[in-house]
Formats: structure tokens, sequence, C-alpha cells
């Protein structure tokens, strides 16, 4: 069925109108800033936006705007921004996390070192007091000294 210029007029301003609101992130509720949703906005069929239909050239320019809003560093999909910061939030905490694993390997490797060192010293003592009981050739140092007395 052909339209008329009239009706072709009205449905491009219709398009517009639903481009407009969208890029300014007036999403509806189970919408995104897509053609989809633009063509239920603007109440046109979805096929219309397509390769050698009527409103392909409005097609890429909702495309085109909506790349130049995101390049900017705009996101007119509230869900989309929610995406992007919560990626961005993934990697900090996978940052952070990575560095706090390295910490726990480098606090177990000292861990591991200062009780071998504890052991070693304790092992040390061990022997020097059984060599005490042994040889019994040391002798007390009280009153050895004046000013112990």
């Amino acid at each position: 069925m052909r339209i008329t210029a009239e009706q072709k007029r009205q449905n491009e301003d219709r398009i517009r109108a639903a481009m407009d609101r969208l890029l300014r992130g007036e999403i509806p509720a189970g919408g995104r800033c897509d053609v989809q949703t633009l063509a239920a906005e603007a109440q046109v069929a979805r096929a219309a936006f397509y390769r050698g239909r009527p409103y392909e050239h409005l097609r890429k320019e909702f495309e085109r705007r909506l790349a130049t809003l995101r390049e900017s560093g705009e996101i007119p999909d509230p869900r989309d921004a929610q995406i992007a910061r919560l990626k961005e939030s993934n990697a900090k905490l996978k940052e952070r996390l990575a560095i706090s694993e390295a910490k726990e390997v480098e606090h177990d490797s000292f861990r591991q070192l200062a009780l071998s060192r504890l052991v070693a010293q304790h092992d040390e003592i061990e022997r020097l007091r059984e060599l005490l009981n042994v040889s019994g050739a040391v002798l007390p140092l009280i009153g050895r000294f004046p000013e112990q007395n």
C-alpha cells in the first residue's frame, strides 16, 4: 500500500520527534535507545527503516546522532549508562582484587619466613639450654660483681 506525500511527511515528523525524545533520554518503559523503540514510538513499521525503505535516511541519522552522543560521553539510555558504570566499577574491583591477592601472597611468604626463623631460633635456644645442662660449665653471675651485692 502506497502512502501519500502528506502521510510520509507526518510519519517523518513523528519519527524525528520520537528520535529527539529518545536521544534526550526519554526512554519508554521496556524500551531502549534503538531503532525498534524509535519505530514503536513513531508508530511506524520497523521494516520501513531499513535498506531501500522510505525512512532509511532517518535510521542512519538516528544512528549517527546516537554515535555522536556516545563519543562525547553521553549515553541517552539509562540502562546502557548503568551498564557502562557497572563495567567500569567491575574493572576497578578486579584491579583491587588482583592487588589484594598479590599482597596476600606476599604476606604469606613473609609469614612463612618469619615462622621458619622463629622455629630456628627456638631450636637454637633449646640446643643451648641442653648444652648448658650437660656441661655445667656456665657459672651464674649473681654475687660476682660489687654493684650487685
